[in-house]
């Protein structure tokens, strides 16, 4: 995650944002969201039961829970994937980028829950999100096969922070334009997996390497 104003610091998975909490960022993106459907690989279970989620929720969603642990906790700001159970809902598994290091994550994930993720992304006004799709790239790599990501160039979102977290370092509801390269995946198989993330835009670049393991019992 890259943060244009504030500290620099938080990934997701990758993580490149700008918190923008101005009267210019909370106005609304009139860029279409374009989408780009991912194909999943043979490690991942496609469910007619799993509904991918749509790109606002998908954002609001990640941001806020990106925003709900202090750094000491945070799982952007994680280094060995210790955190990365923190406040995770039912129906999605968030997984993050950096911001702006290099990670190597160890974590279980439950059986029978999709995942998603950033390659890079932000939130700021609609003109930030411009000038940083412009330059974006990305790419995710699960156990060996690169999956595709959806490029979402710019859409109205509203995301909620808790003190002292390290994006906004308040608390409260923020309403900004959120953009980025997304995947989601259907579940995983049970067992041992591998996933790489990569994402760039401009001098921002973000990895993380994770260890998946996921449990039946």
């Amino acid at each position: 995650m890259k943060i244009k104003t504030g500290r620099a610091g938080l990934t997701a998975v990758v993580l490149a944002a700008l918190v923008g909490c101005g009267a210019s960022a909370s106005e609304g993106s009139e860029d279409a969201t374009e989408t780009e459907q991912t194909s999943a690989p043979a490690s991942a279970v496609q469910s007619p039961a799993q509904a991918r989620l749509s790109s606002e929720a998908l954002q609001s969603r990640w941001w806020t829970w990106a925003m709900s642990e202090p750094e000491g906790t945070n799982p952007v700001a994680d280094e060995d994937g210790s955190e990365c159970g923190r406040n995770q809902p039912q129906d999605v598994w968030f997984l993050a980028g950096t911001f702006g290091a290099q990670a190597e994550r160890t974590c279980s994930v439950p059986d029978g829950v999709p995942l998603a993720f950033p390659l890079v992304n932000l939130i700021g006004g609609p003109a930030d999100c411009t000038d940083f799709m412009s330059a974006a790239k990305g790419s995710a790599v699960l156990d060996g096969k690169r999956v595709d990501s959806e490029t979402i160039r710019g859409e109205a979102i509203t995301a909620r922070g808790v003190t002292e977290n390290p994006i906004t370092g308040t608390d409260g509801r923020f309403r900004v334009t959120g953009c980025g390269l997304w995947v989601q995946l259907p579940p995983l198989q049970p067992g041992k997996h591998t996933l790489t993330i990569r994402g760039q835009s401009e001098d921002f670049a973000v990895g993380v390497d994770y260890s998946l393991t996921v449990d039946t019992a």
